[in-house]
């Protein structure tokens, strides 16, 4: 007669009952079949160990023992198919997983430990408080990484290039330094490698605030965050040559530019700045003096008419300057200052440059 054992383990009485009556007790012992491991999950974790892995599988009723490789882990049995273990610390590599019952001992299943990512780099280091912009972190284990922080703040999003190099977009923060952190399997890094979030540049005032369409000057730009300036702008023209000065001041060529009016900004990798208006100017141009003459005692009053005469600087007789007061963008008056007896050539100066001349002749006393 054939007979299926129930599950059990050790040594039990077995008896066969008959209607005629029940035989004699004999010793039978049952043996269990070996536990055997299905998946283990997380299947990887850092290199000092301490967290959880899951083992599912069968014939997990009675475990004595869970190891990754020669070394035991603390476990709790679950139920007869899931147990879980707490990863003891290991060097960089894999391991199998086994797990020992009555039943004996199970196959081992791979669990890979992996070193704490190593961050060496941040590029650019600094932005923009609003965030938003994509750098490039550099350094070794990045595969798998679960988190990029900047501070206390994640990410807005990343992604893995390769095992030394991923990106990230800059969440916001600032203004000042944060600690740049990488999560991965292995643990999270934690070299000092910092980013640097910057406030935009202000511009409050350029001086001066006007000059000629064909560029050259120099003007003083001054505001507030203005270190690291990448660019200079006149309307949509750079500024080829500037100077930082310090956080508040800049100083800059003015590019070619044409008559009119143009924001001024300045870019950092804090962001680019509200504006300040710079204006370009013709050069002036004077078309009649009334009168031409008088005498060459001076005291003449001149009334000198033409084109962009808004912005005048100076009323120049030869080399002598006169007072003057402006009327307005096509006429101002002068008074003629002293002078010999002759012709001399007056000419008005805007900061859009020097107008060509116009005579004015001055004559002397009625000879007796």
């Amino acid at each position: 007669m054939a007979a299926a054992a129930p599950a059990g383990a050790g040594t039990v009485r077995t008896t066969v009952t008959a209607p005629h009556g029940t035989g004699d007790a004999t010793d039978v012992t049952l043996v269990l079949a070996a536990p055997v491991i299905g998946s283990v999950v997380p299947n990887q974790g850092p290199v000092d160990g301490g967290n959880t892995a899951t083992l599912t599988g069968t014939c997990f009723t009675g475990a004595t023992s869970v190891s990754f490789g020669a070394v035991a882990a603390a476990f709790i049995a679950v139920s007869a198919t899931q147990v879980t273990a707490i990863a003891p610390a290991a060097p960089a590599g894999t391991v199998n997983v086994t797990i020992t019952t009555p039943g004996g001992t199970s196959a081992g299943i791979p669990y890979t430990y992996v070193a704490a990512p190593v961050l060496s780099s941040v590029t650019p280091a600094q932005g923009p408080l609003a965030g938003g912009n994509t750098v490039t972190l550099s350094g070794t284990g990045f595969t798998g990484a679960t988190s990029v922080h900047f501070g206390v703040n994640a990410a807005g999003s990343f992604a893995v290039v390769s095992p030394t190099q991923l990106t990230a977009s800059v969440p916001t923060g600032g203004p000042g330094p944060v600690a740049v952190t990488v999560t991965a399997p292995g643990g999270t890094s934690t070299q000092a490698v910092s980013y640097y979030y910057l406030g935009a540049p202000v511009l409050d005032a350029v001086t001066a605030g006007s000059g000629q369409v064909a560029g050259g000057n120099s003007v003083t730009l001054t505001g507030t965050n203005l270190l690291q300036a990448a660019a200079v702008r006149f309307g949509a023209t750079a500024a080829t040559t500037y100077t930082i000065v310090s956080a508040t001041e800049i100083r800059a060529v003015v590019p070619p530019g044409a008559a009119g009016t143009v924001p001024v900004t300045v870019t950092t990798p804090g962001g680019t700045s509200g504006s300040v208006t710079y204006l370009y100017l013709d050069v002036p141009v004077i078309t009649g003096l009334a009168p031409g003459q008088g005498p060459s005692a001076g005291g003449t009053t001149v009334t000198i008419s033409g084109i962009g005469l808004t912005y005048a600087t100076a009323v120049l007789f030869a080399a002598v300057p006169a007072g003057f007061t402006v009327v307005s963008d096509t006429q101002l008056t002068t008074t003629a200052p002293p002078g010999a007896a002759g012709a001399v050539t007056v000419r008005v100066v805007t900061p859009g440059g020097t107008s060509i001349g116009l005579p004015y002749t001055r004559l002397g006393p009625p000879g007796i």
